[in-house]
């Protein structure tokens, strides 16, 4: 789950990293009363929408005056702002953040991300801020600094001194710096997340430390025991399709193809998009129905699927263990009565003979396959016709 800057920002400093003074908005009244309660002459207006890259996209104003604070929210509140992260749908944004703008003499990054290979927090920070980090690795790696936390004993104070050193801050900055990454890290911890992001992290004059912007993302799993995180959910910003998906049990994201899945385990999903790339298609998503899926389940797969208009044909594949094939065979038949585009179905595992006797005895123009390869080619040759 994602979260807005100004969520981040709230939590981030709930463990002591320094952010600017700043409020949310979501109207051009709010956003002057906003400016006004916060004093200064320089405001940076910002849209709240869960994607990085919004400065190129026109999502942040730098304002002197309130004429310009209420204007620049009136252009932001509503539009439909397309990032590098968005894809070409974009996001609508729906609400600004208002804070005082700072003048700054450095930009630097600073991130902590879960390495599933290593299972250990690894952060990575850099001199070079203001820019994607993958940018920063290809022009200049050397600037990049990275650790690795042993989770039996945390992130300790000399690791974030050497990061603050390896930035080439000063004996002043380094102290600040220090307690900016100590308090990351304890979110990070605290919080079950998945991802912290300031970038750009920014030296004031003064040799102050400000987080200038702010990423979280949250483990959905985790929360369950993260009541406040979780009500920080925007639904507004997700895929109503994803959204949807979960209320039933469902883990489904939408792609850009036009073969679509249905496939009960996220390692055979995976596998599964890998042969219709490999036979020349397309997958246009990714939907896991789950060990314990239902006939209903299944029926709603299928209306998932089919909510997105570029699907010409469905492959479903299950390999059932703690599933069962006769129960996909039934949802399958239910959901399949009436469909206008080709249905490749392949079935392997627990009742097998009985699901592929359903299918074949539906009287419906299922496509049936033996193995995966198969499916796949078969898919691909449906939605080309």
């Amino acid at each position: 789950m994602d979260i807005h800057e100004y969520q981040a920002k709230e939590l981030l400093s709930g463990f002591g990293v320094p952010v600017a003074r700043g409020s949310v908005a979501y109207s051009p009244d709010q956003a002057v009363f906003v400016a006004t309660e916060l004093g200064g002459w320089h405001w940076a207006v910002k849209a709240q929408v869960h994607s990085g890259g919004r400065g190129k996209a026109g999502g942040i104003k730098l304002c002197r005056t309130y004429h310009e604070v209420s204007e620049a929210a009136k252009e932001l509140l509503g539009k439909r702002l397309v990032t590098g992260q968005t894809g070409p749908e974009g996001k609508i944004c729906q609400r600004v953040y208002v804070e005082v703008a700072e003048p700054f003499e450095r930009e630097l990054y600073l991130g902590f991300v879960l390495d599933r290979k290593l299972q250990r927090i690894r952060v990575i920070a850099s001199g070079q801020g203001g820019m994607e980090i993958e940018q920063v690795a290809k022009i200049n790696p050397d600037s990049i600094r990275q650790i690795q936390v042993e989770p039996a004993v945390g992130m300790q104070p000399f690791q974030a001194r050497e990061i603050a050193f390896g930035l080439e801050l000063n004996i002043k900055q380094v102290s600040r710096a220090v307690t900016t990454i100590l308090g990351c890290y304890r979110a990070f911890r605290d919080l079950d997340a998945t991802m912290v992001e300031i970038n750009p992290l920014v030296v004031t004059k003064d040799h102050r430390l400000l987080a200038l912007d702010a990423k979280m993302s949250f483990d959905d799993n985790a929360l369950f025991r993260r009541p406040a995180v979780a009500e920080m959910r925007d639904a507004s910003q997700e895929d109503p399709r994803e959204a949807q998906a979960a209320q039933h049990g469902l883990n489904y994201v939408g792609l850009t193809g036009d073969i679509g899945c249905i496939i009960n385990g996220a390692g055979l999903a995976m596998a599964t998009m890998d042969m219709i790339k490999y036979s020349g298609g397309e997958p246009a998503n990714f939907l896991d129905v789950g060990g314990g899926a239902s006939p209903e389940r299944v029926a709603e797969a299928f209306r998932l699927v089919l909510s997105d208009r570029n699907v010409k044909a469905i492959l479903v594949n299950i390999f059932a263990g703690i599933n069962r094939c006769d129960w996909i065979a039934q949802g399958v038949v239910q959901a399949a009565t009436g469909l206008k585009v080709p249905l490749v179905v392949r079935l392997a595992g627990t009742h097998v003979e009985e699901g592929n006797r359903i299918i074949r005895e539906s009287g419906l123009p299922i496509i049936s396959a033996n193995d995966l390869a198969e499916a796949a080619s078969k898919a691909v040759a449906a939605a080309r016709r």
